[in-house]
Protein backbone atom coordinates (compact mmCIF):
# COMPACT_ATOMS: atom_id res chain seq x y z
CA UNK A 1 0.00 0.00 0.00
CA UNK A 2 2.83 2.52 0.64
CA UNK A 3 4.23 1.86 -2.71
CA UNK A 4 1.39 2.79 -4.04
CA UNK A 5 0.78 5.93 -2.26
CA UNK A 6 3.55 7.19 -2.96
CA UNK A 7 3.79 6.31 -6.83
CA UNK A 8 0.33 8.09 -6.80
CA UNK A 9 1.99 11.12 -4.71
CA UNK A 10 4.67 11.32 -6.87
CA UNK A 11 2.53 11.68 -10.26
CA UNK A 12 -0.21 14.14 -8.73
CA UNK A 13 3.53 16.15 -8.48
CA UNK A 14 4.99 15.62 -11.30
CA UNK A 15 1.68 17.12 -12.95
CA UNK A 16 1.36 19.89 -10.70
CA UNK A 17 4.87 21.08 -11.68
CA UNK A 18 4.25 20.36 -15.29
CA UNK A 19 1.53 23.18 -15.18
CA UNK A 20 4.12 25.35 -13.35
CA UNK A 21 5.87 27.38 -15.34
CA UNK A 22 7.50 31.10 -16.26
CA UNK A 23 5.81 33.86 -17.76
CA UNK A 24 8.92 35.35 -18.27
CA UNK A 25 8.82 36.76 -21.83
CA UNK A 26 5.42 36.07 -22.50
CA UNK A 27 4.92 39.08 -23.90
CA UNK A 28 8.13 39.71 -25.54
CA UNK A 29 8.57 39.48 -29.89
CA UNK A 30 11.86 37.82 -30.14
CA UNK A 31 10.66 34.90 -31.01
CA UNK A 32 12.58 31.91 -30.58
CA UNK A 33 16.56 31.62 -29.70
CA UNK A 34 18.86 31.82 -32.81
CA UNK A 35 18.19 31.66 -36.27
CA UNK A 36 14.81 30.01 -37.67
CA UNK A 37 15.25 26.68 -38.89
CA UNK A 38 15.42 26.63 -42.92
CA UNK A 39 12.40 24.77 -44.55
CA UNK A 40 14.00 23.29 -47.92
CA UNK A 41 12.49 24.23 -50.91
CA UNK A 42 11.73 20.56 -53.16
CA UNK A 43 13.47 20.06 -56.22
CA UNK A 44 12.65 18.86 -59.35
CA UNK A 45 11.09 15.25 -59.20
CA UNK A 46 13.32 12.81 -60.19
CA UNK A 47 10.79 10.02 -60.75
CA UNK A 48 11.39 6.33 -59.71
CA UNK A 49 15.27 5.26 -60.45
CA UNK A 50 15.85 9.20 -61.96
CA UNK A 51 13.45 8.48 -64.58
CA UNK A 52 16.27 5.49 -66.48
CA UNK A 53 14.84 2.55 -67.36
CA UNK A 54 16.29 -1.28 -66.75
CA UNK A 55 17.69 -1.62 -70.30
CA UNK A 56 19.23 2.18 -70.50
CA UNK A 57 21.02 0.94 -67.25
CA UNK A 58 22.60 -1.84 -68.50
CA UNK A 59 23.05 -0.29 -71.80
CA UNK A 60 25.07 2.63 -70.99
CA UNK A 61 26.11 1.19 -67.07
CA UNK A 62 27.60 -1.74 -69.24
CA UNK A 63 26.53 -4.64 -66.80
CA UNK A 64 25.56 -6.56 -68.97
CA UNK A 65 22.65 -8.92 -68.48
CA UNK A 66 21.35 -7.19 -65.28
CA UNK A 67 20.66 -10.21 -63.46
CA UNK A 68 19.11 -8.44 -60.15
CA UNK A 69 17.41 -5.33 -59.41
CA UNK A 70 16.09 -3.49 -56.33
CA UNK A 71 13.64 -0.43 -56.43
CA UNK A 72 12.27 1.79 -53.88
CA UNK A 73 10.86 4.82 -52.99
CA UNK A 74 14.23 6.58 -53.00
CA UNK A 75 16.45 4.69 -54.72
CA UNK A 76 17.44 1.75 -57.30
CA UNK A 77 20.02 -0.85 -57.48
CA UNK A 78 20.90 -3.26 -60.53
CA UNK A 79 23.63 -5.86 -60.03
CA UNK A 80 25.06 -7.12 -63.33
CA UNK A 81 26.76 -10.32 -64.51
CA UNK A 82 30.85 -10.50 -63.42
CA UNK A 83 29.26 -8.22 -60.15
CA UNK A 84 29.39 -4.64 -61.72
CA UNK A 85 26.39 -3.04 -59.90
CA UNK A 86 24.41 0.89 -60.63
CA UNK A 87 22.94 2.47 -57.52
CA UNK A 88 20.79 5.40 -57.94
CA UNK A 89 20.13 7.22 -55.02
CA UNK A 90 17.59 10.52 -54.47
CA UNK A 91 18.10 12.60 -51.70
CA UNK A 92 15.26 15.14 -50.54
CA UNK A 93 16.58 18.12 -48.19
CA UNK A 94 19.67 17.03 -47.23
CA UNK A 95 22.88 18.96 -48.22
CA UNK A 96 25.34 17.63 -51.31
CA UNK A 97 28.38 18.97 -49.12
CA UNK A 98 27.29 15.98 -46.35
CA UNK A 99 27.75 13.60 -49.53
CA UNK A 100 31.12 15.27 -50.09
CA UNK A 101 32.45 14.30 -46.73
CA UNK A 102 31.07 11.10 -47.01
CA UNK A 103 32.67 10.11 -50.21
CA UNK A 104 36.16 11.58 -49.12
CA UNK A 105 36.42 10.30 -46.37
CA UNK A 106 36.71 6.75 -48.43
CA UNK A 107 39.32 8.02 -50.05
CA UNK A 108 37.82 9.24 -53.14
CA UNK A 109 38.13 12.87 -54.08
CA UNK A 110 35.30 14.75 -55.19
CA UNK A 111 36.03 16.53 -58.54
CA UNK A 112 33.42 19.29 -59.18
CA UNK A 113 31.19 18.89 -62.26
CA UNK A 114 28.13 20.33 -64.27
CA UNK A 115 25.61 18.20 -65.82
CA UNK A 116 22.97 19.77 -67.93
CA UNK A 117 23.69 23.08 -66.40
CA UNK A 118 23.74 21.61 -62.60
CA UNK A 119 26.23 21.62 -60.29
CA UNK A 120 27.94 18.13 -58.66
CA UNK A 121 30.83 16.28 -58.11
CA UNK A 122 32.18 12.89 -59.49
CA UNK A 123 34.19 11.31 -56.70
CA UNK A 124 36.44 8.37 -58.34
CA UNK A 125 38.26 5.98 -56.19
CA UNK A 126 42.02 5.17 -56.77
CA UNK A 127 41.90 1.83 -58.09
CA UNK A 128 38.87 3.39 -60.93
CA UNK A 129 36.57 1.26 -59.89
CA UNK A 130 33.62 3.22 -58.33
CA UNK A 131 32.47 6.44 -59.39
CA UNK A 132 29.84 8.21 -57.06
CA UNK A 133 28.44 11.28 -59.30
CA UNK A 134 25.73 13.61 -57.24
CA UNK A 135 24.02 16.77 -59.03
CA UNK A 136 22.16 19.52 -57.04
CA UNK A 137 19.01 20.22 -57.42
CA UNK A 138 17.61 23.29 -55.34
CA UNK A 139 17.87 21.67 -51.86
CA UNK A 140 18.15 17.91 -52.68
CA UNK A 141 20.63 15.91 -54.80
CA UNK A 142 20.82 12.73 -56.53
CA UNK A 143 23.49 10.16 -56.97
CA UNK A 144 24.36 7.48 -59.50
CA UNK A 145 27.33 5.16 -58.23
CA UNK A 146 28.93 2.93 -60.65
CA UNK A 147 30.93 -0.32 -59.32
CA UNK A 148 33.17 -2.64 -61.67
CA UNK A 149 34.14 -5.22 -60.64
CA UNK A 150 37.79 -5.20 -62.61
CA UNK A 151 39.17 -1.77 -63.50
CA UNK A 152 38.27 -1.06 -67.47
CA UNK A 153 36.90 2.19 -68.34
CA UNK A 154 36.01 4.96 -66.89
CA UNK A 155 33.00 4.85 -64.40
CA UNK A 156 32.19 7.99 -64.16
CA UNK A 157 31.60 8.38 -67.85
CA UNK A 158 28.86 5.63 -67.36
CA UNK A 159 27.51 7.28 -64.07
CA UNK A 160 27.51 10.38 -66.41
CA UNK A 161 25.32 9.48 -68.94
CA UNK A 162 22.71 8.11 -66.42
CA UNK A 163 22.50 11.50 -64.54
CA UNK A 164 22.31 13.27 -68.11
CA UNK A 165 19.38 11.42 -68.75
CA UNK A 166 17.66 11.94 -65.50
CA UNK A 167 18.60 16.02 -65.97
CA UNK A 168 16.82 15.65 -69.73
CA UNK A 169 13.34 13.70 -67.74
CA UNK A 170 13.04 16.08 -64.42
CA UNK A 171 9.74 16.63 -63.55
Amino acid sequence: MRIRSAIVLGLTAAFALTGCGSDQGAGDDEGPRGPAPKVAALGPFVGECGHVTDNEVRDLGGLGQIVQSFKNGVGCNWQGSGGNSITFASYRGSPLEREKAWVTTHGRPPEPITVGGRNGFAALDPTGRICDLAVQLDDDFFEWSTARSIAGGDPCERSRALAELTIERLG
